[in-house]
Order: C-alpha cells, then structure tokens, then sequence
C-alpha cells in the first residue's frame, strides 16, 4: 500500500487543505501508523508555481495529470494506490490515473456531504473542488477532461454518491441524467447506514473493471472530523464509515482508495488526523497494527 500525498487546494475557497497531507506526514498519527510493515509514504505532489497570466484551472489540470501520472504508475509497479488530499479536485488526477491503468472506467463510491458535480456554467462559486465528479464523468472544463481516457473516467451506472446532504440543483439534475445513484443523508437516516452501503457497493462493485473509493472527510459529522475545509451540520457516523472502510478493503476489485479535504488549521488537538489514521488503518492487510 502506497500513499500518494496531493498537495493542492487550488480548487477550494479555502486552500489550506493544500497543507494537509504535509501536516499529516508529520503528525503523531502518521508515526504510529508507519509502523505498518506493508505501508510506505511514496510522494507528495505540489501544486505547480503560478505563472503570469495562467488561470487556476490550467494549474489544477497540470496537478490532476501529473497525480495521474502517479496513481497509474503506483498500479503498474504492483502496489495499492492511497491517495492523501488535498481539495476534492486531486480526484480528477486519482480516477483518471486509475481509468488509464485498467484501460476502462473504473465504478466509484463518492462518500460526500456536496455533490461535486457543477460545471463552470452551474457554479455559485467557480470553485474546482465543487465540480469533480462532474468532470470525471465527461462534463466541465475540457481542460480537466479526457485526462486517462477519452471520455469518461468512470462509469456513471457503477457509479453511487454516499451521504450527501449539502448540494444545488443542478448538481442533482445533471447526476439523474447520467444515471448516477445518489443514497443523501435522508435516505441514510430513514433506511440506516448498513442497508444503504449495501446497495451502494452491489452497483459500484459491479463494474467490470474494479472499482475505488473517495472520502471527503466533511461527510462525516464535523463533532467527529472538524479539520475540514468545507464542514456541513451533523454528518455520517466515523464509526460507520471506519466498519464500511473496513469492508470494504476485503472485496475484490479494489483498485484505490482517495480521502481528501483534511484542513490541519481547522483540527482541533488532532482528532481529525487521528481519524484519517484510523481509516487509512481499516484498508491495510490484518488490520492496523499489524507486525
């Protein structure tokens, strides 16, 4: 298993996150976690420098191939991409590397409490980290696009959009046309977690090609993860989301894991760097501590 840290919050209103995989690095968390013998921290990538005219999005495109780049070669060496954000862009980068490797898109469990799915011509804000999935589906900015593979990055019938509770309509309308499954927090609190993750992972595990997972830590419930850089009211239980994890990493198909948006400056005493230790944890061989 190999970390993959993205440095970047060029597409966040707040771009401190782009310091979160540094902090995490560094972080007692990490130590404790390094001991793993089967984990190894391979590279961070940087957001590139500005240049004089260059517009963000051109920034982030360079980032996102460079990321791919990455993740793809990460998968031809044999080894388990896990990819440490970063604003929830760098998922451009992390899904088109995994698209390019298996030659095919890949489903994909989108853990959120935002849709992510606004093109330029829908965003309220014109943040990048708000139009992601919508871009790994074929749709934004042509300079995000196409970045693995021509067209789609994944594939909208595997994929499922977990524990949104904070999103436009247009997001919605643009999922429901592409046939993407979104399970909200209401539908989790009226059906209950379990029964809601297991219809999310019978159609995401069922593309042909594997399947990933990325967590924006703001779905969880910010009392439990408030180093975020976009935190919503109440949330997913980390307890839930830690079983799922774990879970999860048993299934065949299994291809990436991405978590993303932690803000060191929004941490309170390291609970959420003590949490994204915790989850990377529940993805490793024979569980954390494993000798």
């Amino acid at each position: 298993m190999r970390i993959i840290g993205a440095a970047s919050g060029l597409g966040a209103q707040d771009q401190a996150c782009e310091d979160g995989p540094v902090a995490f690095h560094h972080s007692q968390a990490w130590h404790e976690l390094a001991k793993h013998p089967q984990l190894d921290w391979g590279r961070t990538l940087y957001a590139p420098p500005e240049r004089s005219g260059e517009a963000p999005v051109q920034r982030i495109a360079g980032f996102c191939r460079h990321l791919a780049d990455e993740v793809a070669l990460t998968l031809a060496n044999q080894q388990f991409p896990v990819v440490i954000g970063g604003d929830h862009s760098v998922a451009i980068g992390t899904w088109s590397g995994v698209a390019r490797y298996l030659a095919a898109p890949p489903g994909l469990l989108w853990i959120d409490a935002h849709l992510d799915s606004h093109t330029p011509a829908t965003s309220y804000s014109g943040a990048i980290h708000g139009m992601p999935l919508a871009c790994l589906l074929g749709r934004g900015d042509k300079r995000l696009l196409n970045i693995g593979l021509p067209g789609g990055q994944v594939s909208a019938a595997h994929t499922v959009v977990l524990g949104a509770r904070s999103h436009e309509p247009e997001e919605l309308e643009f999922l429901r046309q592409m046939s993407v499954r979104i399970i909200d927090s209401e539908e989790i609190a009226r059906r209950g977690f379990a029964a809601c993750l297991d219809e999310a992972m019978a159609v995401v595990a069922a593309a042909p090609a594997g399947f990933g997972v990325t967590l924006d830590l703001d779905a969880i419930d910010p009392r439990m993860a408030p180093g975020v850089g976009s935190p919503e009211p109440d949330g997913l239980r980390a307890a839930d989301v830690l079983t799922a994890l774990h879970w999860i990493a048993g299934m065949p198909g299994l291809k990436a894991v991405e978590i993303v948006e932690y803000n060191p400056d929004r941490d309170r005493h390291g609970s959420t760097a003590a949490l994204l230790s915790d989850l990377i944890g529940e993805i490793l061989p024979s569980g954390k501590h494993a000798s």
